[in-house]
C-alpha cells in the first residue's frame, strides 16, 4: 500500500526517468573520456595496419599474400574477442570486462613492437586484436548511463573518439618519416597502443546471463532473430567497406599496380602518410553528419543516406583517377561509412535489452570480423594485381546488400527507452 501511495506521488522512478530527470552532467563527461580511449585504442592499432605492411614488405621481402596475411590476423583476434569480451562484461561485470580488455592489449601491443620476426608478430598482433576486440564494452557501459533523448548524439560523440585514434597515429607516422628520413626497422615496429586507466564506475548491477550459450539463444529468439541477423550482414558490410577505404588509401598512395614487392622510397613514404592523414581527418564531417541526422531523422534513414553517398564517391574509381581526385574521392566515402557504421552502433545498442546489450554488440562487432578479414584480399590482392574495377565492384555490391539489409530492420529505435530483459 505504501508503495503504491509512493508511486502515486511520483516518488518512483525508472533508470530512463531517473537519467532523464538528472541529463548529462559530471559523470557522464568522466565516463565519455574513459569509454574514448578505449575507441582510441582500437582506432590506432587499426591504422598502424596501413604503415606496418608497406615498411615489411620491403624490409622483410614480403609477398602480397604475406602482407594481406599481416592485416587478416589482426581481426581473426578482433573477432575473437568481441564474442569473449561480450560474455564476460555480461556475465561478470562491466568493470572487470574492461579491466581485462586493458591489461591483454596493453601487453601485446607492447610486445609487437618487439617481434624480431614475421611469424612472431603474427602471433602477437592477433593477441592485440583478441584484446582491442572488447572495445565494444567501452560503448555499451558508456550508452547505459545516457538518456534517450540524447542518446544518439552522445554515443556518436564517443564513438567519434576512434577518429581522434586514426588522426593520432597517421600524425605520428608522419611526424617519424619526417624526422627520421626513414622506414620503420623490423623488430622496432612503434605501438601507439595507449596504456588506460580504469575509472571507478561504481557498483552497475547488470542482469546477466548463466552462458554464452543461453545468451546466443536469446539474441536468436523469435523476438530478436530477423534485426540481429540483418545486424550481422550490415556490421560485415560496414567493416568490409571501412577498412578497404582504409587499404585503399596506402595502395593508391603507391601510384602503382604489381605482384611483386619493390622497396618504396622515402617521398613516397612520406606521401602515403600524408594521404592517410587527410583521409583520417574525413572521418570528422562523417561523424558531425551522423550526430545531426540520427536524431532528426532516425537511426535507418541516416544509414541508407550514408550508403548512398559512399556508393556514388567510390563509383568514379572503377577506372585509375588523377591523385588530387582520387585522394577526395576516397575522403568522401571515408567520411559517409564512418558515419553509417556510428550510427548502427548506435541502433544496436538500443536494439537489445540490458542483460545481452554487450554481447549483442560483441557478437554483431565479432560478425563484422570477417567482413575486415576479407577485405585486404579484395582491396590488396586485385590493386596490387591491377585488378582496380573488380575491386571497386566488389566493395560497391557489399554495400548495396548493407543498405537492403538496414532498410529491413523491423523498427526504428529513435527515441526509444531501454529495455533491462527480454520475455521470452
Amino acid at each position: 500500500m505504501a508503495q503504491q501511495e509512493e508511486e502515486e506521488d511520483g516518488l518512483v522512478y525508472t533508470l530512463e526517468e531517473a537519467l532523464t530527470s538528472v541529463g548529462i552532467g559530471k559523470f557522464q563527461y568522466m565516463a565519455l573520456c574513459y569509454a574514448g580511449l578505449g575507441f582510441i585504442a582500437e582506432a590506432a592499432e587499426t591504422q598502424i595496419l596501413s604503415f606496418i605492411g608497406p615498411a615489411l614488405r620491403s624490409q622483410w621481402a614480403l609477398s602480397p599474400t604475406q602482407e594481406s596475411l599481416m592485416t587478416t590476423i589482426v581481426f581473426v583476434g578482433m573477432l575473437i574477442g568481441a564474442i569473449f569480451w561480450g560474455f564476460i562484461s555480461d556475465t561478470y561485470g562491466r568493470r572487470k570486462g574492461l579491466l581485462s580488455v586493458a591489461i591483454v592489449t596493453a601487453v601485446s601491443a607492447a610486445l609487437s613492437a618487439f617481434s624480431p620476426n614475421y611469424s612472431l608478430l603474427l602471433v602477437v598482433r592477433m593477441l592485440v586484436g583478441f584484446g582491442v576486440g572488447g572495445r565494444p564494452i567501452y560503448g555499451s557501459w558508456f550508452f547505459e548511463f545516457v538518456p534517450s533523448q540524447n542518446r544518439g548524439m552522445w554515443t556518436t560523440i564517443c564513438i567519434g573518439f576512434w577518429t581522434i585514434g586514426t588522426i593520432l597515429e597517421a600524425f605520428l607516422a608522419l611526424k617519424i618519416a619526417v624526422v627520421n628520413k626513414a622506414q620503420l626497422p623490423p623488430g622496432k615496429l612503434v605501438s601507439s597502443q595507449l596504456t588506460k586507466e580504469l575509472l571507478s564506475p561504481g557498483k552497475n548491477k547488470i542482469s546477466s546471463v548463466k552462458s554464452g550459450f543461453s545468451s546466443l539463444l536469446v539474441l536468436l529468439s523469435p523476438a530478436l532473430r530477423r534485426n540481429t541477423l540483418l545486424l550481422w550482414v550490415v556490421y560485415t558490410g560496414n567493416a568490409f567497406s571501412y577498412y578497404g577505404i582504409v587499404l585503399l588509401t596506402s595502395l593508391f598512395s603507391s601510384g602503382r599496380c604489381q605482384r611483386s614487392s619493390i622497396a618504396l622510397h622515402t617521398n613516397d613514404d612520406q606521401s602515403l602518410y600524408t594521404n592517410v592523414l587527410i583521409n583520417s581527418l574525413a572521418e570528422i564531417p562523417g561523424i558531425l553528419l551522423s550526430a545531426i541526422l540520427v536524431e532528426k531523422v532516425g537511426r535507418k534513414f541516416t544509414m541508407a543516406l550514408m550508403y548512398a553517398l559512399y556508393f556514388l564517391f567510390l563509383l568514379p574509381l572503377l577506372a585509375p583517377q588523377l591523385p588530387a581526385l582520387t585522394t577526395a574521392l576516397l575522403f568522401g566515402a571515408r567520411a559517409f561509412i564512418m558515419g553509417s557504421s556510428i550510427t548502427v552502433c548506435v541502433y544496436c545498442e538500443e536494439i537489445y535489452p540490458t542483460s545481452i546489450r554487450s554481447t549483442g554488440m560483441g557478437v554483431a562487432t565479432s560478425a563484422g570480423r570477417t567482413g575486415a578479414m576479407l577485405s585486404p584480399i579484395f582491396a590488396v590482392q586485385l590493386v596490387r594485381g591491377c585488378h582496380q574495377m573488380t575491386a571497386i565492384i566488389s566493395f560497391e555490391a557489399v554495400l548495396v546488400l548493407s543498405a537492403v539489409s538496414v532498410m529491413l530492420f523491423s523498427l526504428e529505435t529513435k527515441g526509444r527507452e531501454l529495455i533491462d530483459t527480454l520475455v521470452l
